[in-house]
């Protein structure tokens, strides 16, 4: 489908602005997605109303269909890989007569797909559009997690687990037990699910009576399926084969990784083993490119905040340093400041511990300390090979540091890391790593503190009354913002905010998803001269107050008036 045309149907219909469809269109174009799915991950239109100009546009009737009626007999009209490939499903079936919904009904190879589905039953075809998230509701009921390991499991036969327990410990390379297919089956499964899922981690955990699998979804570790203790040792193997890890290897912690293509994707799965009293857990990083490579907009940097990174990132050199605690989103924003600068005439070199995405155009390598290859070393090699933008994965010790001020302030602009609390607190812990304080004001250009919160359910939340102690912080705040941000915002008392109870399209859980909070902080002469003047945490926050910075707990609430997150998330990740 054109993207240009549908932007336009969207503008007519007052459902877009001109400068959004614009903005769609420029990050269409350098993410190399669609229109369509920039404008639903971002939700700048509500999916539905996006489907019925879509259905005006294209001619194809939309429906909305919830998967509660869709039957197991049903699913069997059209195949799961068919599904899956041409993002198609069924909707109805009566006599000669199949009804399905496409998400793409002006793709040609899906009709061709399911044209020769019609002539295999010999059945009439009837096409409606559906909504993406109404699709998706509708492909999990395919191959439910549950049911496709207990089938597996109950495949082995397990009778007599001590005997299978023996048989394992007498192969411990595990190369045979690993080839069977339902415990390839049962691996893929797991996989394939958490995928499917939007899940970042796989927990694989050996418990005394069972083998326990967990994964984290918008970073809330869930169990989601539980398998025999006699099963640990063939399902590790098998991780371990697709990593190329030492299956005969458990004393000692091991790391891998491997990439497999899912749901029509290339995942990058990171592996990592830990010896427990019970056997191996299998901690599995997923990598979907689809996930963890974002815009601005997608990651919640707006407002002051965008404005002060653009600007540190149209200067030809100076360091932008990234903070925040260990799974607040960092390496992702990191990511999101390089694609905004991968172009033809830069040369972008990268340190990363480990690569978590591959991006095309910028060159990227993974520090290996075990053999003395390490961020210091690394950042020596990285001057010589003419580069314009240089990352570094984290700023872990003094030498790293020194040697990222020196690029700084050699013509170089440099992303890293660092783990402070806050924004302020990247002077400090910079000159708490011997970095002379007076190159600080040249060197350091933007710092950035974050945290990620979970995003409610646009399905399901609805606008509620803050209780009396919630409404005084979300004032007290809002009051402490500077005149020009407070008059540009549309709140005001008696203050909404939301709340999702759940429903089907979050499984009950009232949130979808994850955004960023964020405070950025701007180098400025002001700020040099209180850094070579002799800082003081005061000065700093003082300073802070003086740019009209705001800060994370301000963005959240900013947010979770707009109904973005709910406002226990935003006091759970920030302090005062």
């Amino acid at each position: 489908m054109d993207s240009r045309v549908l932007l336009k149907s969207l503008v007519d219909a007052s459902l877009l602005t001109q400068e959004g469809s614009a903005a769609v269109l420029r990050d269409s174009t350098s993410l190399g997605k669609s229109a369509e799915s920039i404008i639903i991950d971002r939700k700048l239109v509500p999916e539905e109303e996006l489907a019925k100009i879509k259905s005006q546009v294209l001619g194809v009737p939309y429906k909305a269909v919830a998967a509660g009626d869709i039957s197991a007999d049903l699913l069997k009209a059209v195949p799961e890989t068919t599904a899956r490939s041409y993002r198609v499903i069924p909707i109805s079936r009566e006599k000669n007569l199949l009804v399905v919904g496409m998400v793409d009904p002006d793709d040609q190879s899906a009709q061709e797909a399911l044209r020769y589905v019609a002539r295999q039953q010999k059945v009439s075809l009837g096409v409606y559009l559906v909504t993406k998230s109404d699709f998706d509701a509708v492909l999990r009921l395919y191959s439910p997690l549950a049911s496709e390991v207990q089938q597996a499991v109950r495949s082995l036969n397990i009778k007599d687990e001590s005997s299978l327990l023996h048989r394992k410990v007498q192969i411990e390379a595990g190369a045979k037990v690993a080839e069977e297919a339902p415990i390839i089956k049962i691996v893929a499964s797991l996989l394939r699910e958490a995928v499917t899922m939007n899940a970042s981690d796989i927990h694989i955990e050996p418990q005394k009576t069972r083998l326990r699998v967990r994964f984290r979804v918008d970073g809330r570790l869930q169990e989601q399926t539980s398998l025999p203790a006699t099963l640990h040792q063939p399902v590790i193997s098998r991780v371990k084969v697709l990593s190329n890890l030492k299956i005969d290897e458990n004393r000692i912690p091991q790391d891998g990784r491997f990439r497999a293509e899912l749901l029509g994707r290339d995942i990058d799965f990171r592996v990592s083993t830990f010896p427990t009293p019970w056997g191996e857990k299998v901690a599995i990083r997923v990598l979907d490119p689809s996930v963890g490579l974002k815009s601005f907009a997608d990651l919640g940097i707006r407002g002051q905040n965008e404005e002060i990174i653009l600007r540190g990132l149209a200067k030809p050199f100076g360091m932008i340093l990234i903070t925040g605690p260990t799974g607040s989103g960092k390496s992702t924003t990191l990511y999101a400041l390089l694609q905004s600068l991968n172009k033809e005439g830069v040369n972008i070199v990268s340190l990363e511990d480990p690569v978590e995405y591959f991006v095309e155009g910028v060159n990227q390598s993974q520090v290996r300390p075990e053999i003395d290859y390490d961020f210091a070393s690394g950042l020596r090699q990285i001057l010589r090979q003419d580069p314009d933008i240089i990352m570094v994965g984290e700023i872990r010790d003094q030498e790293t540091a020194a040697l990222a001020v020196h690029a700084a302030l050699t013509g170089h602009l440099v992303f890293s890391t660092l783990h402070t609390n806050n924004a302020i607190g990247v002077v400090p812990r910079l000159i708490d790593m011997k970095v002379d304080s007076f190159l600080l004001p040249s060197a350091l250009s933007v710092m950035v503190s974050q945290r990620l919160a979970a995003k409610l359910c646009e399905k399901c939340k609805e606008a509620v009354k803050p209780k009396p102690e919630v409404a005084a912080i979300i004032k007290r705040e809002l009051d402490r913002l500077s005149p020009k941000i407070r008059e540009s915002l549309k709140f005001r008392e008696p203050y909404q905010i939301f709340h999702s109870p759940g429903c089907e399209a979050c499984n009950g859980k009232g949130v979808s998803g994850r955004i960023g909070l964020f405070e950025a902080l701007e180098m400025t002469d002001s700020l040099g001269q209180i850094i070579s003047s002799g800082i003081t945490e005061a000065k700093l926050r003082d300073e802070a107050i003086k740019q009209g910075m705001v800060s994370l707990r301000q963005d959240g609430i900013i947010k979770a008036l707009e109904g973005i997150i709910p406002i226990e998330e935003v006091l759970k990740e920030t302090g005062e």
